[in-house]
């Protein structure tokens, strides 16, 4: 191990300038004394004869090939805070089989998949849901033979880990998928298999559950013809390892047999399991045991892909309260068998983590960063991410009754790089909100379009290019920007929140 010297820091200048260094100053303060914690604790472990669980821990890590990961990333600094792509695999693959089921030489499948933002004051943090049946587009990702492939329309979220049909699966592209549609910027991405799972919750002493009815054998597989035995009882009770997994993997016993009711047992699930964690103490010592149950079965990007890194990262949520930490569920809606994307609330749920708003419409970091081609607004007020339209074509179209609206709106967004090919008066001028049109082959284009028009809906057309129709959204927004972020997550999706804190036997209908 290693400890890289630095250089000593100039004074810091006096001035507006010199505040923001100060301000930076105390930042990487604030990081280099983490990183000394985590580093000195470490130091600690192996002096007191812990080397082996340390250089084990180092070995059990998995990274993926970040050469995967799309050029066309949302860029660093859109957001405040951090994003966290957690993905549950279901794998049947290195003993996988024995826990699961199924056919030991399958290929990689997402079982679950959440997005954790944590905001900057590292006191909050917010985890969507999104089901794995969500119709999405799939933008372009790499093969295992180096090529990449076209980009799918219409298809189902699940379909982006499988994409390349090996064993290990492609968190890459489920991360290319997630970027695209949320507009958030992924800092780390972690996979967890079936034996990781069970094994933490081994280690922290089990994990609170409660059930809504007894739960037979063929709750879990309803292909038997008979109930089996009898699971878990009902009422509260502590499960870990096999339980565990059995627990949050019923579909059919519950509810309405679901997976969005799936999805909710799931995430009462995490919340107590993060009560056991928080109980245990986020330090380093109690922090070691814990990975090492868990790296074994664990992938992540390389960003995390050391036990120093990943240990500090985990230090770095120590100060997030229970009640704080919120679950929520991408705004949805049945599609036949399906799952559909409900807008505008869904681009308005992104927008407010873009802008670093908590579930109740309060700004966790610090200012809100302007985009150009925001306008100037009230304080509070947050604006769009910056947006980059470098090499995208864009017709703006007005649908109000409001007088230059399309020039306004083409100016902004020429400003922001996009190339205005035209504007003019939409066939009808009843628009509320903003709507983005794209032809076949347009979509992830249109996904940038619409990133600077948060709360715009997307729709495809059977023309080429893309189109922006404006709404009275926009006209109502000041200045020439467009419309600003909303000020909360939607009321809708705020409603159905779960706190980590929360009693482990409320809304136990799952669906």
């Amino acid at each position: 191990m290693t400890v890289t010297s630095h250089r000593r820091a100039a004074p810091p200048r006096k001035g507006p300038a010199g505040q923001r260094e100060r301000g930076r100053g105390r930042r990487r303060g604030r990081r280099t004394r983490l990183a000394l914690t985590v580093l000195l604790a470490l130091l600690v472990l192996v002096a007191s004869g812990a080397t082996w669980l340390y250089l084990r821990l180092n070995g059990n890590i998995s990274t993926f090939d970040a050469g995967g990961l799309s050029d066309d990333r949302p860029r660093a600094g859109t957001s405040k805070g951090e994003n966290v792509l957690v993905i549950g695999s279901d794998a049947r693959t290195d003993g996988n089989a024995a826990l699961g089921g199924g056919n030991k030489d399958d290929i990689g499948r997402s079982d679950t998949t959440f997005l954790l933002h944590i905001y900057a004051d590292h006191r909050h943090a917010l985890a969507v849901s999104i089901p794995r049946d969500t119709l999405v587009t799939i933008p372009s990702c790499k093969l295992p033979d180096g090529t990449w492939t076209r980009e799918q329309t219409d298809t189902m979220f699940n379909a982006a880990y499988s994409l390349g049909q090996t064993a290990e699966g492609n968190p890459a592209c489920t991360q290319n998928t997630v970027e695209q549609l949320t507009g958030l910027r992924v800092d780390h991405t972690v996979v967890v298999d079936f034996k990781g799972f069970a094994r933490l919750t081994e280690v922290v002493g089990g994990v609170k559950v409660c059930l809504p009815q007894d739960v037979y054998e063929n709750d879990l597989d309803p292909h038997r013809t008979t109930p089996g035995r009898l699971l878990f009882k009902k009422g509260e009770q502590t499960v870990a390892g096999q339980r565990a997994l059995d627990y949050v993997r019923i579909r059919h016993g519950i509810g309405d047999g679901s997976d969005i009711g799936r999805i909710k047992r799931q995430q009462a699930f995490v919340a107590s399991l993060l009560k056991e964690v928080k109980s245990r103490g986020l330090t380093v010592t109690k922090l070691l045991p814990l990975a090492d149950a868990a790296t074994s079965s664990l992938t992540v990007d390389p960003g995390l892909g050391s036990a120093d890194k990943l240990i500090s990262f985990a230090m770095s949520l120590k100060d997030i309260d229970l009640h704080n930490t919120k679950f929520v569920t991408l705004p949805w809606r049945y599609e036949g068998s399906r799952v559909a994307i409900v807008q505008p609330d869904a681009d308005a749920l992104f927008a407010a983590l873009r802008a670093d708003r908590t579930i109740d419409g309060r700004n966790a970091g610090a200012k809100a960063r302007r985009s150009p081609s925001a306008a100037p607004s009230s304080a509070s007020s947050p604006s769009p991410a910056p947006v980059s339209g470098a090499g995208i074509d864009v017709t703006v179209y007005n649908g109000t009754t409001v007088t230059g609206l399309a020039a306004r709106a083409a100016a902004a967004l020429t400003a922001d790089g996009f190339t205005v090919i035209g504007t003019a008066t939409a066939s009808a001028q009843d628009h509320t909100t903003t709507l983005i049109e794209y032809g076949p082959g347009f979509a992830s284009q249109a996904h940038t379009v619409a990133r600077a028009f948060p709360g715009a809906g997307i729709e495809p057309v059977t023309r080429s290019g893309i189109s922006v129709v404006l709404g009275r959204s926009y006209a109502d927004s000041p200045g020439a920007g467009p419309s600003p972020a909303p000020a909360a997550v939607p009321s809708e999706v705020a409603d159905g929140a779960r706190s980590a804190d929360d009693d482990p036997c409320s809304d136990l209908s799952y669906g």
